[in-house]
């Protein structure tokens, strides 16, 4: 055996919740993360009954836990508009 280590991805992800709110969001597995979200088990915010269920909207890979960390931090200090325009760049409408 060699001291090959499997690669670990780190992804920034955003979710549309049922009540029309935007949530951002930092996990190693965004599958697992959705349905964490909506099973109630998830963030406090994403845990009122009326935010779910939520949709996924857009994820971002980064190879760092802190480059994506860097990256719910930003999108979560803007305000709503700019999340908006900042998932149009993407090409996401909702």
């Amino acid at each position: 055996m060699g001291n090959h280590m499997t690669e670990q991805a780190y992804y920034f992800y955003v979710l549309l919740c049922a009540d029309g709110t935007l949530y951002g969001g930092f996990t190693t597995h965004v599958a697992q993360r959705v349905a964490t979200h909506n099973a109630g088990k998830g963030a406090k915010y994403t845990r009122v009954p009326s935010r779910r269920p939520v949709k996924l909207l857009y994820y971002e890979t980064f190879s760092t836990k802190s480059e994506a960390l860097k990256a719910e931090y930003h999108f979560k200090h803007q305000p709503r508009q700019a999340k908006i325009d900042f998932l149009r760049k993407q090409n996401i409408f909702f």
